[in-house]
Formats: structure tokens, C-alpha cells, sequence
């Protein structure tokens, strides 16, 4: 028995990504399970991965976020049986409370070999189990993109029915935000370069509009948006070449959730803006075990499903990156392992 996989090439970039059989990694011991890898889904994270920008071990198997089917159970674990769906987590060292520093430096894909590949053997704690309804695709979706929108808007931030929040541009974090905030009961505020795109985050529900390629200054529009008080949380993801804007548009004591470094990352900050306005700029990655828990229930409780653009077989990756890069897609990319529906 084998097992096919993706693996970062030597020099790291799109052009050297190679497929590689590995052994079969055999039964689960105490503690672990066997899942077979049915999804996969890209996010910004793995693209640094594969383009170089981040560096990791030569061989290197990527993708952080992975769903399959648990084909075995090893002894002691109570959380999985044969033929659930198990859906991976982003920093598995992360179970609950505050960020122990550890925990950031294991990362599937990254640190570790990820879900690039037909199946894995792994700690029963190195996942959870998958929305009731989902399949495999869409579950993981979740583990990265997913959760970090969740945490911005509920965990680090405090979305509730009658807030009002600002997402930046149709990539995966900022549609899973769109679509939680407005399951909340919050007015979105939506943001995007593209017409197209921004009719369509309309049609998932998005109150007010910018296309901010015409609107420059699309913060004092947002603030004018909500009559001059700003808004509660903005999902900023790109970084230091936003940063500025999303500022101007939050309201006094508002909350600037960072999430991605799309459009730079370095750069002055308003620190006059950030004192006057007393708000809290707050990096964040992902999330823990809790945190995925949490949000799982959110979604049963509200029937929200992903968007998924487009999908690509698992031999496919490098193209599936490409696809990515020419920013395209709208929502998520998924990747197809093995036999996924």
C-alpha cells in the first residue's frame, strides 16, 4: 500500500511543486486516528508556503487545512469512530485559553507535513469532527478561513445583532465574515476593486457597497455610511496598505481585527487617529481547538454553508495556486484528494 502526496520542491515555487508516493502510514496507535484525506482548501498561508515566502524543511508536505473520513480509531480515543468526517486544526498544540507560544510553531503544512496527501495517521486531538451536513470540501474550508473569521468577529471582537462591520474584498476569510456577521444580525459593510464582485457579496447578503478603486478614500465613505458614527469591527486583511482606511472607518472604541498582509507589511500608522479614536488594532492567526468547537455549533445553529468558486483534483495543486494568484476566485478554492465527492 501507498499513499500519493504533494511536496515542496527545492527551490520553493509553484514551478517545483512534485507529486511523491510515501508508505502507507499503517494503523493508529493509542490515541490516534487514521483518516482518509478527502479536501483540502488553499488559503494565503499555503501559497507562502509554496511560492518561498515562507521557509520550511525541503519536502516539505503542504496544506493546513484537511477533511476526510476516519477509516480506524486507536485505543483511548472516544471522540472519533470508523466513518466520521474529522476536519483538521490549524495550530493542533492549541486546545484552549490563552495562545500558548509553543502551540504557534506547529503548523500542519508548514512546521509539520499537512493534508497534501490520501491519508494521514495523527493524534485524535489534531482534529474535530466536521458540521453536520458538510461534506468534505466544504468542511475544510473551515479550519483556516473560517475560523479566523470567526474569532475576529466573536471571540476577539463582540458582533452581536445591530453591529456593523466592514470586510475588505471577496477572498475566503472575508465571505465567511459577510456571511456570520449577517447570521448574527449585524449591517456589513463590503469592499472590492471588482463590480461583479461586489454584486455578488450583495446577493449574499451585504447592506452597503465600495468599490474602492473608484472611492480612494473608502473609509470616510464608510463612515458616512453609518451617518458619521463608524463601525463596530473591521475584517482587515490587508495590512499596512489599508490599515490607514479601516481606521478612518471604525467608530470611537471600535475593533480592527488584523488579519492578512495583502497590501503590505510595514508601514506608518495614524498613531494620532488610534489614540483620538481610543481603538484597538488586534493581530490574530486562526484560533484554538475550543474556538473551531465553538464555531462548529454556530454553523449547525444557522444551516450557513461555504462558497466555493472553484475546485481542483489534488494533482492539480500547482494550478490550483495559479488560479489563486490571479484573484479570480471568490470565496474559496478547494482542493479535491482521493476519491472526495
Amino acid at each position: 500500500m501507498s499513499v500519493q502526496a504533494i511536496r515542496v520542491g527545492s527551490p520553493a515555487s509553484l514551478d517545483t511543486l512534485a507529486p511523491a508516493t510515501l508508505p502507507d502510514p499503517g494503523e493508529p496507535g493509542p490515541g490516534e486516528i487514521r483518516v482518509r484525506l478527502q479536501a483540502s482548501s488553499l488559503n494565503y498561508h499555503d501559497f507562502a508556503v509554496v511560492a518561498g515566502m515562507i521557509p520550511v524543511e525541503q519536502g516539505r508536505i503542504p496544506m493546513s487545512d484537511g477533511a476526510g473520513t476516519v477509516e480506524a480509531v486507536g485505543a483511548g480515543v472516544a471522540a472519533f469512530k470508523p466513518g466520521d468526517l474529522a476536519l483538521s486544526l490549524f495550530f493542533p498544540q492549541w486546545a484552549d485559553g490563552a495562545t500558548p507560544p509553543a502551540a504557534l510553531r506547529c503548523v500542519p503544512g508548514d512546521s509539520t507535513d499537512g493534508y497534501a496527501r490520501e491519508c494521514v495517521v495523527a493524534p485524535a486531538s489534531w482534529f474535530t469532527g466536521a458540521p453536520a451536513g458538510y461534506d468534505a470540501a466544504e468542511a475544510a474550508t473551515l479550519t483556516c478561513a473560517g475560523l479566523t473569521a470567526w474569532r475576529a468577529l466573536f471571540v476577539d471582537g463582540a458582533v452581536r445583532p445591530g453591529s456593523t462591520v466592514l470586510v475588505q474584498g471577496s477572498g475566503g476569510v472575508s465571505v465567511f465574515a459577510l456571511q456570520l456577521a449577517k447570521a448574527a444580525g449585524a449591517r456589513v459593510i463590503a469592499t472590492s476593486s471588482s463590480g461583479e464582485k461586489l454584486e455578488r457579496l450583495r446577493e449574499l447578503g451585504a447592506d452597503e457597497t465600495i468599490n474602492y478603486r473608484e472611492v480612494e478614500k473608502w473609509g470616510a465613505r464608510a463612515l458616512e455610511l453609518t451617518g458619521g458614527a463608524g463601525v463596530d469591527t473591521v475584517v482587515e486583511i490587508g495590512g499596512a496598505g489599508t490599515l490607514g482606511q479601516s481606521m478612518v472607518a471604525a467608530r470611537v472604541g471600535g475593533h480592527v481585527a488584523l488579519i492578512g498582509v495583502l497590501a503590505g507589511v510595514a508601514g506608518p500608522v495614524q498613531t494620532a487617529l488610534l489614540m483620538a479614536k481610543n481603538l484597538r488594532v488586534q493581530g490574530l492567526t486562526v484560533g484554538s481547538r475550543a474556538h473551531q468547537l465553538a464555531m462548529i455549533a454556530g454553523i449547525e445553529a444557522t444551516g450557513i454553508k461555504p462558497v466555493i468558486s472553484d475546485r481542483f483534483p489534488l494533482a492539480s495543486l500547482a494550478d490550483a495556486f495559479r488560479h489563486q494568484a490571479t484573484n479570480r476566485h471568490f470565496g474559496k478554492i478547494a482542493v479535491l484528494i482521493g476519491d472526495s465527492p
